[in-house]
């Protein structure tokens, strides 16, 4: 049976983590170094860098930081926020990151997928979407969650796992920082349509909803921010729950 993976996440703006509700209201929690070292240190499978900023104020991610962050951590590290070629893959990858996520860039121009995958292989390309649920379609969006787009999230999601994304790394907006649960339902038919993993992102706060995302919406990895950020929750208290309730997870 495969394990179920935990990943702590850190939104990273100016070299400090930050989380916000709803992506708004974004405010400091830490230094980035820190908390990635101290979540290693605490059994988490792997960890997700974001630069929240990267796109939106059109800066590449910062590469000293994250060469700094790895070495600190011992687990698998996965980088996005601003990439838009193969070259910020390169520097990024021997600064320390073992994958890399694209947003924006990727919808903007689907071929950098097939790019990636084909240089560095489909592992290493988490396809990142920002979604939100209105009028009763789920849509994908931009820079951040800043710019909506007519895309359809299912419809992207086959396409990009089509081109060579090997992850697909679904944050939805409507329950980001909420702490009332995943979107469970959204997760569960994207875990359906693609043979990729799915990374469930949004809306933990409690251990429960890490059992439903898991068990109701089939995703292979589920991501949080604050609730480890602030204490709520701590890793091995996690994982010894989930295993309580019969998930597997590693040690």
């Amino acid at each position: 049976m495969l394990t179920k993976r935990i990943i702590p996440c850190l939104d990273v703006k100016d070299g400090k983590t930050v989380k916000g509700i709803n992506f708004l209201n974004i405010r400091e929690v830490g230094d980035a170094v820190e908390l990635g070292a101290q979540y290693a240190r605490e059994g988490a499978d792997e960890l997700v860098f974001l630069d929240i900023t990267a796109t939106n104020e059109k800066r590449k991610t910062l590469a000293e930081l994250v060469n700094r962050i790895a070495a600190n951590i011992n687990i698998p590290f996965t980088v996005g926020g601003g990439i838009s070629s193969a070259e910020d893959v390169s520097v990024l990858l021997s600064c320390g990151a073992d994958k890399i996520s694209v947003n924006t860039a990727a919808v903007k121009n689907p071929a950098l997928i097939s790019e990636l995958a084909s240089r560095f292989g489909s592992q290493c390309v988490v396809l990142a979407i920002d979604t939100k649920y209105t009028d009763g379609e789920w849509y994908v969006y931009l820079n951040g969650g800043r710019i909506p787009t007519e895309i359809k999230t299912m419809e992207w999601v086959k396409q990009a796992v089509e081109l060579g994304a090997g992850e697909i790394l679904l944050t939805s907006m409507n329950h980001d920082g909420t702490k009332d649960g995943f979107a469970v339902e959204l997760t569960r038919k994207v875990s359906e349509s693609v043979n990729v993993p799915v990374i469930a992102s949004g809306g933990a706060g409690e251990m429960k909803h890490f059992v439903d995302i898991f068990e109701q919406g089939k995703a292979d990895a589920a991501l949080a921010a604050s609730i480890f950020h602030y204490g709520e929750i701590g890793i091995g208290e996690l994982k010894h729950y989930l295993t309580e309730q019969g998930i597997a997870v590693r040690p």
